[in-house]
């Protein structure tokens, strides 16, 4: 009989699931997830696309401004000619910049304190004009577009303070709605 015994498998029961320590660790790890969890802010720029040509009366009296960035420099037009350009800066006037990967900032080499004040001239004889179109050529880096965006959008004018006081910076807002497209 002792045989027989030894033969004899032992019914199993199923083995119990027991996840009381992985809820622990999830009501731990849960709420210091969400208290140190960086919230990032999303930036959009809102942009808007050239319009053709119309032919009615009111877009004909109407100033275009094209800033178009090119591999030598940057230039002002009004649609159907250059009203000025700007050169690129040569390396020796800028102070060595250097990006992340250690080359030459090359957004450093437009002259955009020169683009920024004939802008303000054109804010000043036309304050209503909010909109503006940035035109590249194809070989242009991307974070030139976007520092030409942003200097055409606003710049800060230096203020004079009474006697006594300081300079205050004022921010003024030169053309928000911006379109972009390629350069002829």
């Amino acid at each position: 009989m002792a045989r027989r015994h030894h033969y004899r498998r032992k019914q199993q029961e199923p083995a119990e699931l027991n996840i009381t320590t992985f809820l622990n660790l999830m009501v731990v790890l849960v709420p210091f997830l969400l208290i140190t969890a960086v919230f990032s802010r999303i930036t959009i720029l809102e942009l808007t696309l050239p319009t053709g040509a119309d032919s009615s009366d009111n877009q004909k009296q109407q100033l275009t401004i094209e800033v178009i960035i090119r591999e030598k420099g940057i230039e002002i037009g009004n649609g159907k000619q250059i009203l000025s350009r700007f050169p690129l800066l040569k390396e020796e006037e800028v102070e060595a910049a250097l990006d992340d990967a250690g080359d030459l900032d090359t957004t450093k080499l437009y002259d955009m304190k020169r683009v920024t004040d004939f802008l303000l001239k054109i804010k000043n004889q036309y304050p209503d004009k909010t909109d503006a179109t940035v035109l590249m050529e194809p070989n242009i880096e991307y974070r030139i577009l976007i520092h030409v965006m942003d200097t055409v959008r606003s710049t800060f004018v230096r203020q004079p303070g009474d006697e006594g006081e300081a300079d205050v910076l004022q921010q003024v807002v030169l053309f928000p709605d911006i379109s972009i497209g390629d350069a002829p």
